[in-house]
C-alpha cells in the first residue's frame, strides 16, 4: 500500500484570497462602502408637501388632551352626544345585504352598479324629468363625489375643445379647497368668481352675475348645487333663474357639484332644484353626486356623474358616445368601483319603506343642523357679542362661515381649545346641546379682544 502523507493539503495562496470566508466578508463590506446612486428625486423637484390642513386639524385635535375641546373642523356630521351617527336605515340596509344568500363579491362592471346609478339619476333629476325619458342621460358610479369631480374634469380636459369654447373652469371664491387641485391636476386652467360677501356674510350676487358675463362665452362655471362649501350661502330660487338666464345667453357649460341633497334642508327636491332648474332650461351639463353626507357613508365612496345632453334629435347619439368615453376613462383610473357603499345606497333607493325611512334620517340630521344654528345665534345675541349674527340662521347645510377672523380662530383653538378651519368656517355638526354654550362664551369673549 502506498504510504500518505499525514499533515492535511493546504490550499494555496491564491485559493484562500478569493475563497475563504474573510475575504468574502471583506469584498461585501468593500461593496457596501462603494458611493450610493444619487437620488432621481432631489428636493428641487420633489419638494415636501405641506400637511393637508383640515387632516392636520384633525390630528392636532385628536392629540388634544383638554376635556373642553371641540371639534368644528372635519365635515362629517355628529349627534347631539359628538359620535359619528350610523344611519338607522343604513343598519337595515346591512342586514339585508348580510343576509342575502347570493351575495358576492364579483367585479361591478365598469360604469358601476346599474341599480344604483338608475336611481341616483332619479333622485337627482327628479323620477319624472325628461331628460330620462328621452334618453338624454348617462350615469357613472364614482368614487364618491371627489371622483366624480374628477372623472367629470377629465373628461372635459379630453373633450371639451368644441369651437369657441373656453376650457376654463370658474370657481367661486371661495369654495371647496379640493376642487382647486382636481382641475388644476387633470389640466384644466382655473379662475374664480365673486361668491361670498364679508361685510353682509352673504352672497356676493351682483359680484358673481358680473363676472359670468365677463367670461369669456362657453366657460365652464362649477356650482354648488346647495348647501355651499365652505359658506352655508346658497342663491334664493329667483337667484338661479338668473344665474340660468346669464349662463344662456353665455352658453357657458354648468357643472354641478351635489354632495349634500336631502342634507341640507331635509328635503330632497327642493335641494335639487337648481339642477333641476338647468336641466328644464335645456343645458348640456355634468352633475357630480355624493352619497357621504346624505348616507353617513363617509369611508365607503358611494357616489356618481351624470352627464346630461341638450335637447335634440341626435340627443340619444351624443350621450351614448359619452358614455363610451366616460368607461374608457373610468377603466383606466380605477377599472370597477367598490361595491358595499353603492350596494347600501341602491338597496334604500330602492326600497320603498327603506327610502321613506332614509328620507326621516335626513329629517333627523338637518334638523339637528338647523336646531344648533339657532341655539348658537341666540346664545351670541343674549350675550350681545359685537356684530351682527342673523347670518348663522340664514346659511345653511353643514358648514358656516361665522366671519371670524383668523387672529380670532387662533385665539380659539390656543385658549378654549376649539378646532376650526383659520378662515372662520366651522361644521354646525361639532355643535351640540352639551358644547354651544362653552362655544359661544369663547367667541364672545374672543371676538370683543382680538380684532
Amino acid at each position: 500500500m502506498p504510504s500518505y502523507s499525514q499533515h492535511p493539503i493546504m490550499p494555496s495562496a491564491s485559493a484562500s484570497t478569493s475563497s475563504s470566508p474573510l475575504s468574502r466578508l471583506r469584498n461585501i463590506t468593500d461593496h457596501m462602502a462603494s458611493p450610493v446612486a444619487s437620488t432621481s428625486f432631489p428636493a428641487e423637484a420633489v419638494p415636501q408637501a405641506p400637511e393637508d390642513a383640515l387632516f392636520g386639524l384633525m390630528r392636532a385635535y385628536r392629540a388634544d388632551e383638554s376635556k373642553d375641546k371641540v371639534d368644528l373642523g372635519i365635515g362629517a356630521y355628529r349627534d347631539d352626544n359628538a359620535k359619528p351617527w350610523v344611519l338607522p336605515v343604513v343598519k337595515k340596509a346591512d342586514e339585508i345585504l348580510r343576509n342575502d344568500p347570493d351575495l358576492n363579491h364579483e367585479y361591478l362592471p365598469i360604469a358601476g352598479l346599474n341599480s344604483l346609478t338608475s336611481k341616483a339619476s332619479e333622485l337627482i333629476l327628479g323620477a319624472s324629468s325628461p331628460a330620462l325619458a328621452e334618453k338624454r342621460t348617462t350615469s357613472v358610479q364614482t368614487i364618491s363625489g371627489t371622483g366624480a369631480v374628477h372623472l367629470a374634469g377629465l373628461f372635459l380636459a379630453r373633450f371639451y375643445k368644441v369651437d369657441g369654447a373656453n376650457r376654463t373652469v370658474y370657481l367661486s371664491n371661495p369654495t371647496w379647497a379640493n376642487h382647486n387641485q382636481i382641475f388644476t391636476n387633470v389640466g384644466l386652467p382655473i379662475a374664480t368668481y365673486p361668491y361670498f360677501d364679508k361685510a353682509t356674510r352673504g352672497l356676493d350676487f351682483a359680484g358673481m352675475k358680473a363676472a359670468l358675463a365677463a367670461a369669456p362665452d362657453r366657460s365652464i362655471i362649477l356650482l354648488h348645487a346647495c348647501a355651499h362649501n365652505p359658506t352655508g350661502v346658497d342663491p334664493t330660487p329667483d337667484q338661479w333663474r338668473e344665474i340660468a338666464d346669464l349662463m344662456r345667453a353665455k352658453r357657458h357649460f354648468p357643472f354641478f357639484d351635489c354632495a349634500y341633497q336631502g342634507f341640507a334642508s331635509g328635503d330632497l327636491d327642493r335641494d335639487a332644484s337648481a339642477i333641476r332648474l338647468f336641466v328644464d332650461r335645456g343645458f348640456e351639463l355634468v352633475v357630480a353626486q355624493s352619497f357621504a353626507k346624505n348616507f353617513g357613508l363617509y369611508g365607503e365612496r358611494a357616489g356618481c356623474l351624470h352627464f346630461v345632453s341638450s335637447p335634440s334629435a341626435g340627443a340619444a347619439e351624443v350621450t351614448a358616445r359619452v358614455a363610451s368615453q366616460l368607461a374608457i376613462l373610468q377603466r383606466s383610473e380605477i377599472s370597477n368601483p367598490p361595491l358595499y357603499g353603492a350596494r347600501i345606497a341602491s338597496a334604500v333607493l330602492n326600497d320603498e319603506a327603506l327610502f321613506a325611512e332614509w328620507r326621516d334620517n335626513l329629517r333627523t340630521m338637518s334638523g339637528r343642523i338647523i336646531d344648533m344654528r339657532r341655539a348658537l345665534r341666540s346664545r351670541l345675541e343674549a350675550l350681545g357679542t359685537p356684530g351682527q349674527w342673523n347670518h348663522i340662521t340664514d346659511q345653511i347645510g353643514m358648514f358656516s362661515f361665522t366671519g371670524l377672523s383668523e387672529a380670532q380662530v387662533a385665539r380659539l383653538r390656543e385658549e378654549f381649545h376649539v378646532y376650526m378651519t383659520k378662515n372662520g368656517r366651522i361644521s354646525m355638526a361639532g355643535l351640540n346641546t352639551r358644547n354651544v354654550e362653552y362655544f359661544a362664551k369663547a367667541v364672545d369673549k374672543v371676538v370683543r379682544e382680538v380684532q
